[in-house]
């Protein structure tokens, strides 16, 4: 199973940083490592790895204080980013056009058969007319 792992740990500077992504990324089963937090503090590991054992072996090799902070479903989270992901899409979509008697959404911008004048917006000129005069 994927999981999202999140480790703690004193890294005080750039070698100690990479020396623990270095571990991290090393580490069977992997499939990405970052580094999250305010003071890049955190080590994010997405895979199926087994958390204690990355945990002490990060103790052990930087710094001797890792922390395990979270262990969640990674498969979960990407569900809800894409989720979130559409509907901001559909909020974008969503962008109000101007046709001369009001503001439509842009869902209703093309709309076929407006009338004998055709679409005001000029997307759809006035259609063939079978009338003419002689």
């Amino acid at each position: 199973m994927v999981q999202k792992i999140v480790i703690k740990v004193h890294m005080s500077s750039d070698k100690c940083r990479r020396k623990a992504m270095a571990l991290a990324a090393s580490t069977g089963g992997v499939v990405s490592v970052e580094l999250a937090g305010d003071d890049r503090s955190k080590v994010v590991v997405v895979g199926d790895v087994d958390s204690i054992g990355l945990t002490n072996a990060l103790r052990r090799k930087v710094d001797g204080s890792a922390e395990l902070v979270e262990v969640s479903d990674a498969s979960k989270k990407k569900e809800e980013e894409a989720k979130k992901k559409e509907e901001e899409k559909k909020k974008e979509e969503l962008v109000y056009y101007h046709h001369g008697y009001g503001y439509y959404p842009s869902v209703y911008h093309h709309h076929p058969g407006y009338g004998p004048h055709g679409c005001p917006c000029g997307c759809n000129p006035s259609p063939d007319s079978t009338c003419s005069i002689m």
